[in-house]
């Protein structure tokens, strides 16, 4: 069995090497342009150069989204666009439009071609069509069931990688097919600028009874109704394994870098447990404790057992389950008298009770009994965004370790 790819998001650079640290083989990122999450800070050129020498230099890699849904001043750029992203390095890009891939085939030949789940590829034909033409690698509909994906990797060439969402948010609709967005807010999804109406609280009007709200449920505060679970895999690693899957691929630029942290570390540990002993594999319910501390909805597994039923949707509430705060970064750390350098990222006082982890190693937890500013004076709190601080801990730490708190409310 080949291991597979654990893939990874990044909205910004940060996010990019937190993703790498905490074990990620793989990320995906978009440019500033042709790419499809408007909601996320997205990447400079100069900044997709800066991720890709931090990666190359550890032996990981970087893919760009090149996936939106062009009209004809979209395309306005892209060859030369591309032939950057190939002259600094990129080890592929993400497409879902025929036009796109052409002109990326015509332009930049060696590029290799990733074909976006934004293509809905559901068959081993429509899979063959596309590797005809070229591509490599191919990121599946999230409507596919573990069977399905199996009957594809079973028919389809030997150098043909197959990619799957394992963890993140699950669009209601036929995913990357929705147009709720456009019709009700304006926004289009196929270009990035997703409002996400599937997350909003609906009510029933009928046509002869205008202005009067009926709930879909009975339920004074209406129902979500197409609101999904978040999609969780990692209890399910064996069976991904089998499926021949090549790459698992985490959702979520637009996520925090605690986020990308915590889910990575988790997966990482997983697959690495799951293939020194296949056989005696058995899965930790500590790691998906882990995942429930970075904000999340309720979780599902998708398509990949069957269809989703009325049990794999969210009917209460759209909002995150945040049960942790990230309040710090460790940025050094002295040995010789246990002082780490953190970087604030919410509130911390003196007295609170902390967790400290790092990559692929558990946490612990200790209570902030001293804590210093940068010029050496004692502080009882360090309320300011970013703010460098010192504080003693009882356990040696390193450069990139995460400090979180539980919430209280």
């Amino acid at each position: 069995m080949q291991k597979p790819e654990l893939l990874a998001p990044a909205g910004d650079l940060e996010k990019l090497k937190m993703a790498i640290i905490y074990g990620a083989d793989a990320v995906y990122l978009g440019g500033e342009q042709f790419g499809l999450r408007k909601a996320s800070k997205n990447f400079t050129t100069e900044e997709i150069k800066e991720g890709i020498e931090f990666a190359h230099d550890k032996g990981k890699k970087i893919y760009v989204t090149v996936n939106i849904v062009p009209h004809n001043e979209d395309l306005e750029g892209l060859e030369d666009y591309v032939k950057t992203l190939y002259d600094i390095g990129v080890d592929g890009v993400i497409v879902s439009d025929p036009g796109v891939f052409s002109v990326i085939r015509r332009t930049v030949p060696n590029l290799p071609i990733h074909l976006s789940t934004q293509a809905s590829i559901t068959n081993y034909e429509t899979i063959m069509f596309w590797y005809n033409l070229g591509i490599r690698r191919v990121v599946l509909a999230r409507e596919l069931s573990l069977k399905e994906i199996e009957e594809i990797t079973e028919r389809i060439p030997k150098d043909l990688e197959i990619e799957t969402f394992v963890h993140g948010a699950m669009c209601i609709s036929y995913s990357g097919r929705c147009l709720l967005s456009n019709y009700m807010a304006g926004r289009d999804a196929n270009m990035g600028d997703c409002a996400h109406p599937c997350r909003w609280k609906y009510y029933l009007m009928e046509e002869k009874r205008p202005g009067e709200y009926f709930p879909v449920v009975e339920d004074e505060k209406g129902t979500f109704i197409f609101n999904s679970k978040d999609l969780c895999m990692i209890e399910h690693i064996p069976e991904l394994v089998k499926a021949g899957i090549t790459s698992f691929k985490i959702e979520g630029r637009v996520k925090s870098s605690y986020y990308v942290a915590t889910v990575i570390r988790s997966y990482r540990m997983a697959i690495d447990e799951y293939f020194k002993d296949p056989q005696n594999y058995v899965f930790k319910e500590e790691w998906i404790h882990e995942i429930k501390k970075a904000s999340h909805r309720d979780f599902t597994t998708g398509f990949y057992f069957g269809r989703p039923t009325e049990e794999d949707q969210v009917y209460t509430s759209s909002t995150y389950i945040r049960g942790y705060d990230y309040v710090g970064l460790i940025l050094d750390y002295d040995e010789d008298n246990q002082i780490a350098t953190v970087e604030q990222r919410n509130r911390m006082f003196v007295g609170d009770e902390i967790e400290i982890f790092g990559p692929n190693k558990d946490y612990f937890t200790q209570t902030i009994e001293e804590m210093w500013d940068e010029e050496g004076n004692k502080i009882e709190v360090a309320p300011h965004p970013q703010q460098i601080v010192k504080i003693k801990m009882e356990r040696k730490v390193e450069s990139w370790d995460i400090i979180r708190k539980g919430r209280e409310d």
